[in-house]
């Protein structure tokens, strides 16, 4: 971290913190908690060039770079890394994964959820696993950064769910953040988005094999959370998309739908396929724990969205999409009203694309001019 200088070969090595015991914001224990995390650059001596980049809702801390040469790269690589918008040779960038990660079975992920040993039993927590919300995500990550000396953020990144984490820091912790760059996300969790998740959340419920949450010692909900990836996957998407990529193929040249009741569509067979292979990795339970996170979430959790937003004193760089399906641009826009209310510096900026949601995550590279200034600013 603090040292000497850092040269970039584009591999990351993942990391662990554990906390022997954390009190969530409802007042429960969770003893033997675990997270994974991992960093790209090095740490100043003063320790004041660090940047949190926080995940969205199916991601993970693999922000940049790759775990192996030939591997996957993180998902905001394009911005991150030597000479790039978010300068390794600059600043320090830290990525953890969350609490109730929903990758719980992903060799490259550490999180403590359902999913994990109960530390008294062995056995998984299950639905034992206390509630959680953003702020118990941010509170970890205060924790960690803690650890590492770290006491003020250059500034906090995240996407959707890593654009909440990003609200609640400023909010909660704005001696803590001096630049605030939420992307395609909102201040609250409004009623549209209330309902998207509920409807995520829907299909594992009505798996037989979810069997209330106890499922660990025998099958696990796949059909479910298979569909509820399915939907996650549409609504991060937009019409533009779909209707660009695909046409009125059938999967099966062979299997005629006007014939065949089995038979599909082939935007059916790669939403299909996408979310097989997501789930995996995943977890039902997880899944649902990370639908209640995002539902209750009001940046600063206080009696008003006002109140919270007002708190927030770093200048913000808010990215978003006018094609977003998930988050309603008139709620970032609101948002950013908000912020702005009290004198607060803020700045809009539309990502253009096909891809609605998902181009926070994929065209984020339009804004790497506007991102590398206001970083320096």
């Amino acid at each position: 971290m603090a040292g000497a200088a850092y040269a970039w070969d584009g591999v990351v090595e993942k990391q662990v913190f554990e906390m022997e015991e954390y009190t969530t914001r409802g007042g429960e224990t969770i003893a033997d908690l675990a997270v994974g995390w991992e960093a790209y650059g090095t740490l100043n001596e003063a320790r004041d060039n660090a940047i949190l980049i926080t995940h969205f809702f199916s991601g993970t801390s693999h922000a940049a770079g790759r775990y192996e040469e030939e591997g996957p790269a993180g998902y905001w690589d394009s911005i991150i890394g030597p000479g790039k918008p978010l300068d390794t040779d600059e600043y320090y960038i830290i990525a953890s994964d969350t609490l109730v990660n929903l990758n719980a079975h992903d060799t490259n992920v550490t999180t403590t959820g359902p999913a994990s040993p109960h530390p008294e039993t062995g056995e998984p927590w299950g639905l034992d696993f206390p509630v959680v919300t953003i702020g118990d995500f941010v509170d970890v990550q205060k924790a960690l950064l803690e650890s590492q000396g770290i006491e003020r953020l250059h500034a906090v990144m995240g996407a959707s769910m890593g654009a909440l984490q990003a609200y609640e820091w400023a909010s909660t912790y704005p001696e803590r953040v001096e630049r605030l760059i939420p992307v395609i996300g909102a201040g609250e969790a409004d009623p549209w988005l209330l309902a998207t998740l509920a409807a995520w959340a829907a299909p594992i419920r009505v798996d037989a094999n979810w069997n209330g949450g106890d499922y660990y010692d025998g099958e696990p909900p796949l059909d479910g959370l298979r569909e509820a990836l399915k939907l996650v996957t549409l609504n991060a998407n937009h019409w533009q998309w779909a209707n660009e990529t695909f046409d009125r193929s059938w999967a099966d040249e062979d299997a005629d739908p006007a014939r065949d009741l089995d038979a599909r569509y082939a935007i059916e067979q790669t939403l299909d396929d996408i979310a097989t292979a997501r789930a995996e990795v995943a977890d039902a339970n997880h899944l649902l724990y990370l639908v209640r996170a995002n539902q209750t979430f009001m940046a600063g959790y206080g009696k008003s969205l006002e109140a919270g937003l007002a708190a927030i004193e770093a200048p913000t760089l808010m990215l978003y999409s006018e094609d977003d399906l998930v988050f309603a641009p008139q709620s970032v826009r609101r948002t950013a009203e908000l912020i702005a209310a009290d004198g607060t510096p803020v700045e809009l900026i539309p990502l253009t694309g096909t891809r609605g949601h998902l181009d926070g995550v994929v065209a984020i590279d339009q804004a790497g001019d506007r991102l590398r200034a206001f970083l320096a600013e």
